[in-house]
């Protein structure tokens, strides 16, 4: 994808960036070396390669989900200024 100075003069008006007269030629080729270089990922042949969730193929531990504290929803609940069928009751913010 060829990229040129207008390109680079609206991207950086859209961007709110100010890229002076002098860098402009200079941000220009950086960008278009940039795309090119995409353009040269996008044209490899993937096909045949599986997706992996990680690039080491590592497995992560987990620890096992185990209860470690006791249910005191109704202890707390006793002391709530206002609860309904084991739900806080809160007031009204959103009309």
């Amino acid at each position: 994808m060829a990229v040129d100075r207008s390109d680079i003069v609206k991207l950086g008006e859209l961007a709110r960036l100010q890229i002076s007269e002098e860098t402009i030629d200079e941000v220009t080729r950086r960008l278009g070396d940039v795309l090119a270089l995409v353009d040269q990922l996008q044209a490899a042949d993937t096909d045949a390669v599986s997706p992996m969730a990680h690039p080491m193929d590592a497995v992560q531990r987990l620890r096992a989900d185990e209860v470690t504290e006791p249910n005191q929803r109704d202890t707390f609940q006793a002391i709530a200024p206002a609860t309904e069928d084991g739900l806080y009751l809160v007031p009204k913010v959103i009309d």
